[in-house]
């Protein structure tokens, strides 16, 4: 802490990412990145962006990349912001949107970075607790005072929300800006895009870091009624014009156009997390239902921080969160079928030693 620190710096809470270790021998399942390579056209398009044109500035409307969100979600132009990053997205709209005075909600467990824009911005928030299930307590999600945000399907759970609990939630914050957080929907979960032409409160927020592989390059978007995205713009403008880049413009445009290379990686991420689910639950554990790219799970005959502890040792990363209701689980990032492979041996093993 220093002396010349703002108030707003000493009181902020960050969040925590996940570990990015240097280790080139280790198998990473605690980041949610996507265990294959982007598509060979993305990458291709990316390099023949560095030249010397990156002496100028990129476009600040974005339109290109805009035109081509927009068909692949089927609205206007109109209809689409983007940012660097989900998470930028999420900041922007968070200061569009929420008040300071007024407390919004979403669940207890949940994606943390929440929390962490809420008491930034000094907005006041309310948790509501999930239920037993482990599913979103869709009536407790009405009625909000000043908004709604939940991921879906939600983090670190992997449940998702029928389209119809979405359209309650939505019905019960008519006069509230309702936030669904979709950064792992392509792994099997229902997109609400179908309802922005129904619900000028629903605002959906999109990334490529998972489902397109790029999560090096940053890129997010949004998609909402026209005012809301007007909105997002004008926040946008008024922290910084250029928000995204030349080289991901269009590394971003070419992975949104090669439908059939990620079809592809999506169905063989959806594959290997079935067959983990069965393979740890086999092992005794509590497998919850996942419709993301991890699986939330809680092991049998050994505490979760210790299985943590000892995977890593073995050369394997996994999520834990040290927190109350999360404890004793652990979130497990869906690899490679090999990868997956070595992680349930490693952990079949670590059973048998403790067991012995």
């Amino acid at each position: 802490m220093s002396k010349f620190w703002s108030r707003t710096a000493i009181e902020a809470n960050p969040y925590v990412p996940g570990e990015q270790p240097y280790e080139v021998d280790i198998v990473k399942l605690n980041t949610n990145e996507n265990p294959y390579p982007p598509s060979p056209k993305a990458l291709e398009a990316m390099k023949q962006m560095v030249n010397s044109d990156l002496r100028k500035y990129p476009t600040p409307t974005v339109n290109s990349l805009k035109n081509v969100i927009a068909d692949r979600e089927s609205v206007n132009y109109e209809q689409v912001f983007v940012g660097n990053g989900s998470d930028e997205v999420l900041a922007f709209a968070f200061q569009t949107f929420f008040e300071p005075n007024e407390a919004i909600k979403f669940p207890d467990i949940t994606y943390s970075f929440y929390p962490v824009y809420a008491k930034l911005y000094k907005i006041p928030y309310q948790e509501v607790p999930l239920q037993e299930d482990f599913t979103i307590d869709v009536e407790g999600m009405k009625r909000s005072t000043g908004g709604v945000i939940f991921p879906n399907p939600n983090a670190p759970t992997g449940i998702a929300l029928p389209i119809e609990s979405i359209e309650e939630i939505l019905q019960g914050n008519s006069n509230n800006v309702v936030i669904i957080d979709e950064a792992y929907v392509e792994f099997g979960a229902e997109s609400a895009v179908q309802l922005v032409d129904y619900y000028p409160n629903l605002l959906i927020t999109k990334t490529l870091s998972k489902s397109h592989a790029l999560a090096g390059i940053r890129v997010g978007y949004a998609i909402g009624h026209v005012k809301l995205i007007e909105g997002i713009e004008r926040v946008k403008n008024s922290f910084n014009s250029y928000t995204m880049d030349r080289i991901s413009i269009k590394g971003a445009e070419a992975a949104l156009r090669d439908e059939a290379y990620y079809a592809n990686v999506l169905d063989q991420v959806v594959k290997t997390r079935s067959w983990v689910k069965e393979s740890l639950k086999e092992l005794g554990f509590l497998v919850l239902n996942s419709n993301a790219n991890f699986v939330f799970v809680q092991p049998v005959g050994i505490e979760a921080s210790v299985l943590y502890r000892m995977m890593k040792k073995e050369g394997i990363y996994l999520r834990y969160f040290n927190k109350p209701n999360l404890d004793s689980y652990i979130r497990i990032t869906i690899g490679t079928n090999e990868e997956m492979e070595e992680l349930v041996r490693k952990v079949e093993r670590v059973l048998n030693q403790q067991i012995n």
